[in-house]
């Protein structure tokens, strides 16, 4: 991960320390049962949790370790014999390395879960606030990035909350799907361990029980959570991209929040840049890539390889971290975002009028001409208004082709802004709810 755009609690889930201790969780929990079933002695089991329920795992001692024995968890149970002492030895008892780190990983996936549904929710919150100070305040609706019709700002808003909605479900889902634990020895057949261990350890650690574990954790799963953070990331992308848009000095009907003391520019003193939303869109890339190796990493071999070990090291910490960092960007920016509605109005009215061209269209088929013909028509005096030649409505009453159908009063009501809000009541109503 990027300590730049890491926050401490986001981080701290993916630390050697954080990790140790779960691993350590893991294996006293398991000995736990290994007691309670008669396979190690009771007392053991006491004196592992007695003498390493608050000790400090030594990271650079199990690196020194590792150096010599080439592999990560006999380490660090080396290291914990050094802590633990002679009752070490009913430690990892039919378990193999996979146990530890699978169902590490999935308790390390399901807590940076929890941090993301918070940002989501951060957002969310942030967007309801805006867009109901905004429900009615006119902005124009743009498609391929040129004026289309009408809309409202708190309508722009209210709809990346619903979406953001969506990815908070999908998060939800992707929660369940991973927080699986597999305690199931080598192949996982259960041979040298008895499932009633796999059951205690996934109860107290939080998590369900693999139904299907080949020593390692189905792919799968992992795949499928990786796949709704970058869903997510895209939606973080798509609000920011739009923010970007209307900062642009051309458009400027919304703005990132300047600071007191902030500087946009090394050499120019005048610039206020959207660094913020600029940096929320390389993030959501970032996320993204993890995808593609998430999804190889299915593709084991037989009942297990570790190919997928040294892909989900790197995306395991680096899309999470980044992801809960960018949320909580997001969040900030939008309950921040400088809102101007005098230059939406401005930009409404750039085009004179022609943002109602749909309705005189229509119109006028409901007064008997052809639809070919009345869009011809109304699109011949457009054109006019696109050369700056005048105004959209003053032409269209001296068309002679259009007048006699639509007298100037009828043409007039046609220009009614507020024509185009009259759903916007029913479609908060679906989003936001009474």
């Amino acid at each position: 991960m990027i300590p730049r755009y890491a926050r401490p609690q986001a981080a701290d889930i993916w630390s050697p320390q954080t990790k140790y201790r779960i691993w350590f969780e893991i294996e006293a929990h398991a000995t736990d049962a290994l007691a309670e079933l008669g396979v190690v002695p009771e007392a053991a089991a006491a004196a592992i949790w007695a003498k390493g329920k608050d000790a400090v795992f030594d990271s650079d001692r199990i690196d020194d370790i590792e150096r010599v024995v080439k592999h990560d968890v006999i380490a660090f149970l080396t290291h914990v014999a050094e802590i633990v002492g002679p009752e070490a030895r009913f430690l990892h008892q039919g378990m193999t390395s996979s146990d530890v780190l699978d169902t590490c990983l999935a308790v390390q996936l399901a807590r940076s879960a929890d941090l993301l549904i918070e940002g989501v929710d951060r957002v969310l919150a942030a967007l309801k606030t805006r867009a109901l100070e905004h429900k009615f305040t006119p902005t124009v609706g743009r498609s391929h990035g040129i004026h289309a019709e009408p809309t409202t700002f708190g309508l722009k808003l209210a709809g990346h909350y619903a979406e953001f909605q969506r990815g908070r479900v999908r998060l939800l889902a992707a929660r369940e799907e991973i927080a699986t634990c597999a305690i199931s020895g080598a192949v996982g057949t259960f041979a040298n361990i008895d499932p009633r261990v796999e059951a205690h350890v996934a109860a107290k650690m939080g998590l369900s029980v693999e139904p299907v574990s080949t020593q390692v954790i189905p792919r799968d799963r992992h795949a499928a959570f990786f796949a709704a953070l970058a869903v997510v990331a895209a939606s973080v992308e798509r609000l920011a991209t739009e923010i970007r848009h209307l900062q642009r000095t051309e458009v400027l009907e919304a703005e990132e929040y300047f600071d007191v003391g902030q500087k946009g520019s090394s050499a120019m003193p005048h610039k206020r840049n959207p660094v913020l939303t600029e940096n929320l869109t390389g993030l959501a890339r970032l996320v993204r890539s993890a995808v593609v190796p998430a999804l190889e990493d299915v593709a084991l071999w037989h009942e297990r390889d570790i190919s997928h070990s040294s892909v989900e090291r790197g995306i395991g910490p680096d899309a999470t971290v980044h992801l809960d960092f960018a949320l909580n960007r997001l969040a900030g920016v939008v309950e921040r975002l400088l809102i101007y509605p005098e230059n939406m109005q401005k930009n409404l009215d750039r085009l004179g009028g022609l943002v109602h061209s749909q309705r005189v269209l229509l119109a006028l088929t409901q007064k008997g001409m052809a639809r070919e013909a009345a869009y011809s028509a109304v699109q011949r005096n457009a054109m006019r208004v696109w050369r700056g030649e005048g105004q959209f409505l003053d032409f269209l009453k001296a068309d002679p082709q259009i007048a006699p159908l639509l007298p100037d009063a009828e043409l007039e009501a046609l220009f009614d802004l507020n024509y185009h809000f009259k759903a916007v009541d029913l479609v908060f109503q679906r989003v936001f709810g009474a």
